[in-house]
Protein backbone atom coordinates (compact mmCIF):
# COMPACT_ATOMS: atom_id res chain seq x y z
CA UNK A 1 0.00 0.00 0.00
CA UNK A 2 1.52 3.75 -0.93
CA UNK A 3 1.96 6.08 1.85
CA UNK A 4 -0.25 8.12 0.48
CA UNK A 5 -2.89 5.77 0.96
CA UNK A 6 -2.26 4.82 4.24
CA UNK A 7 -1.88 8.84 5.17
CA UNK A 8 -5.42 9.15 3.87
CA UNK A 9 -6.35 6.42 5.55
CA UNK A 10 -5.36 7.38 8.53
CA UNK A 11 -6.98 11.00 8.09
CA UNK A 12 -10.00 8.86 7.82
CA UNK A 13 -9.91 7.35 10.98
CA UNK A 14 -9.03 10.05 13.21
CA UNK A 15 -11.55 12.09 11.63
CA UNK A 16 -14.23 9.10 12.70
CA UNK A 17 -12.88 8.92 16.04
CA UNK A 18 -13.11 12.71 16.38
CA UNK A 19 -17.10 12.67 15.37
CA UNK A 20 -17.38 9.52 17.83
CA UNK A 21 -16.02 11.20 20.36
CA UNK A 22 -18.25 14.58 19.76
CA UNK A 23 -21.15 12.20 19.17
CA UNK A 24 -20.75 10.94 22.49
CA UNK A 25 -20.26 13.77 24.44
CA UNK A 26 -23.03 15.94 22.87
CA UNK A 27 -25.27 12.82 24.08
CA UNK A 28 -23.64 12.31 27.25
CA UNK A 29 -24.51 16.23 27.82
CA UNK A 30 -28.84 15.95 26.13
CA UNK A 31 -29.27 12.93 28.54
CA UNK A 32 -28.09 14.71 31.48
CA UNK A 33 -29.82 17.78 30.34
CA UNK A 34 -33.37 16.21 29.25
CA UNK A 35 -33.16 14.44 33.45
CA UNK A 36 -33.82 18.34 34.40
CA UNK A 37 -35.67 19.72 31.01
CA UNK A 38 -37.31 17.63 29.08
CA UNK A 39 -39.34 19.80 27.80
CA UNK A 40 -37.08 22.19 26.47
CA UNK A 41 -34.22 19.62 25.48
CA UNK A 42 -36.92 18.31 23.22
CA UNK A 43 -38.49 21.40 22.05
CA UNK A 44 -34.56 22.13 20.92
CA UNK A 45 -34.37 18.94 18.96
CA UNK A 46 -37.09 20.00 17.04
CA UNK A 47 -35.64 23.10 16.36
CA UNK A 48 -32.51 21.65 15.73
CA UNK A 49 -34.21 19.01 13.29
CA UNK A 50 -35.86 21.94 11.50
CA UNK A 51 -32.26 23.78 10.74
CA UNK A 52 -31.18 20.47 9.62
CA UNK A 53 -33.51 20.11 7.05
CA UNK A 54 -33.34 23.97 5.93
CA UNK A 55 -29.47 22.92 5.47
CA UNK A 56 -30.31 19.86 3.51
CA UNK A 57 -32.69 21.29 0.91
CA UNK A 58 -30.53 24.68 0.48
CA UNK A 59 -26.96 23.28 1.00
CA UNK A 60 -26.77 21.19 -2.21
CA UNK A 61 -28.07 23.84 -4.37
CA UNK A 62 -25.04 26.21 -3.02
CA UNK A 63 -22.54 23.71 -3.54
CA UNK A 64 -23.82 23.32 -7.18
CA UNK A 65 -23.77 26.64 -7.94
CA UNK A 66 -20.15 27.26 -6.06
CA UNK A 67 -18.88 25.21 -8.86
CA UNK A 68 -20.49 26.89 -12.13
CA UNK A 69 -19.13 29.83 -10.36
CA UNK A 70 -15.63 28.28 -9.92
CA UNK A 71 -15.84 27.49 -13.66
CA UNK A 72 -17.76 30.45 -15.21
CA UNK A 73 -16.17 33.29 -13.03
CA UNK A 74 -12.40 33.11 -14.12
CA UNK A 75 -9.60 34.31 -11.57
CA UNK A 76 -8.66 36.85 -12.83
CA UNK A 77 -12.26 38.52 -13.03
CA UNK A 78 -12.29 37.70 -9.31
CA UNK A 79 -8.63 39.40 -8.56
CA UNK A 80 -9.08 42.56 -10.34
CA UNK A 81 -12.49 43.51 -9.07
CA UNK A 82 -11.95 42.08 -5.81
CA UNK A 83 -8.06 41.80 -5.07
CA UNK A 84 -5.32 43.22 -4.02
CA UNK A 85 -5.22 46.33 -6.30
CA UNK A 86 -9.00 46.72 -6.24
CA UNK A 87 -9.27 49.86 -4.05
CA UNK A 88 -12.17 51.70 -3.39
CA UNK A 89 -14.40 49.95 -6.27
CA UNK A 90 -13.32 46.77 -4.65
CA UNK A 91 -14.91 47.86 -1.31
CA UNK A 92 -18.44 49.11 -3.33
CA UNK A 93 -18.65 45.57 -5.33
CA UNK A 94 -18.28 43.74 -1.71
CA UNK A 95 -20.97 45.61 -0.01
CA UNK A 96 -23.43 45.33 -3.31
CA UNK A 97 -22.66 41.71 -3.04
CA UNK A 98 -23.40 41.21 0.40
CA UNK A 99 -26.61 43.12 0.49
CA UNK A 100 -28.51 41.43 -2.60
CA UNK A 101 -28.47 38.03 -1.76
CA UNK A 102 -31.28 36.81 0.63
CA UNK A 103 -30.96 33.91 3.26
CA UNK A 104 -29.04 32.94 6.00
CA UNK A 105 -25.50 33.74 6.51
CA UNK A 106 -24.03 29.97 5.79
CA UNK A 107 -24.94 30.43 2.65
CA UNK A 108 -22.05 33.30 2.60
CA UNK A 109 -19.18 31.59 3.70
CA UNK A 110 -18.95 28.78 0.80
CA UNK A 111 -18.88 31.99 -1.36
CA UNK A 112 -16.32 33.90 0.70
CA UNK A 113 -14.20 30.84 0.87
CA UNK A 114 -14.10 30.71 -3.44
CA UNK A 115 -13.64 34.16 -3.19
CA UNK A 116 -10.38 33.49 -1.37
CA UNK A 117 -8.97 30.86 -2.82
CA UNK A 118 -9.79 32.88 -6.33
CA UNK A 119 -7.43 35.69 -4.53
CA UNK A 120 -9.93 37.95 -3.72
CA UNK A 121 -8.52 41.08 -0.75
CA UNK A 122 -9.01 39.51 2.77
CA UNK A 123 -10.68 42.98 4.06
CA UNK A 124 -13.14 42.51 0.65
CA UNK A 125 -14.32 39.43 1.91
CA UNK A 126 -14.66 40.31 5.71
CA UNK A 127 -16.88 43.29 4.22
CA UNK A 128 -18.80 41.03 1.92
CA UNK A 129 -19.45 38.67 4.81
CA UNK A 130 -20.35 41.04 6.79
CA UNK A 131 -22.82 42.99 5.23
CA UNK A 132 -24.66 39.44 4.31
CA UNK A 133 -25.35 39.25 7.64
CA UNK A 134 -26.08 42.57 8.54
CA UNK A 135 -27.51 45.02 5.72
CA UNK A 136 -29.52 43.19 3.21
CA UNK A 137 -31.67 45.37 0.90
CA UNK A 138 -35.27 43.75 2.64
CA UNK A 139 -34.08 43.88 5.95
CA UNK A 140 -33.15 47.76 5.81
CA UNK A 141 -36.91 47.92 4.25
CA UNK A 142 -38.37 46.43 7.30
CA UNK A 143 -36.37 48.22 9.42
CA UNK A 144 -36.99 51.51 7.58
CA UNK A 145 -40.97 50.65 8.02
CA UNK A 146 -40.88 50.19 11.99
CA UNK A 147 -37.84 52.26 12.83
CA UNK A 148 -37.95 54.98 10.45
CA UNK A 149 -35.81 56.42 7.50
CA UNK A 150 -33.58 57.95 10.00
CA UNK A 151 -32.50 55.37 12.69
CA UNK A 152 -32.53 52.75 9.70
CA UNK A 153 -29.76 54.68 7.52
CA UNK A 154 -27.99 56.13 10.40
CA UNK A 155 -27.23 52.22 11.12
CA UNK A 156 -26.57 51.00 8.08
CA UNK A 157 -23.66 54.11 7.23
CA UNK A 158 -22.59 53.43 10.71
CA UNK A 159 -22.62 49.75 10.29
CA UNK A 160 -21.19 50.23 6.88
CA UNK A 161 -18.04 51.71 8.07
CA UNK A 162 -17.48 49.71 11.07
CA UNK A 163 -17.49 46.73 8.95
CA UNK A 164 -14.98 48.53 6.40
CA UNK A 165 -12.45 49.22 9.39
CA UNK A 166 -12.84 45.50 10.82
CA UNK A 167 -12.48 44.58 7.09
CA UNK A 168 -8.92 45.91 6.98
CA UNK A 169 -7.81 45.35 10.37
CA UNK A 170 -8.67 41.55 9.72
CA UNK A 171 -6.49 41.44 6.77
CA UNK A 172 -3.37 43.51 8.48
CA UNK A 173 -3.39 41.01 11.28
CA UNK A 174 -3.43 38.30 8.96
CA UNK A 175 -1.13 39.68 7.09
CA UNK A 176 1.66 40.57 9.72
CA UNK A 177 0.74 36.75 10.91
CA UNK A 178 1.72 35.06 7.46
CA UNK A 179 4.62 37.79 7.49
CA UNK A 180 5.95 36.38 10.63
CA UNK A 181 5.61 32.97 9.92
CA UNK A 182 7.87 33.57 6.86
Amino acid sequence: MKTKDIEIKNKIKDGLMKLVKYLFVITIILLSLYYFFPEKIIAGLGISADYGIEMVAIFPAVIVLMGLADVWIPKSLINKYLGKESGFKGIILSIIMGTLPTGPVYIAFPIAAELLRKKARISNVMIFLGVWASSKIPQVGVEIKFLGFKFAMLRLILTLISLIIIGYLIEYIINKKEEAEV
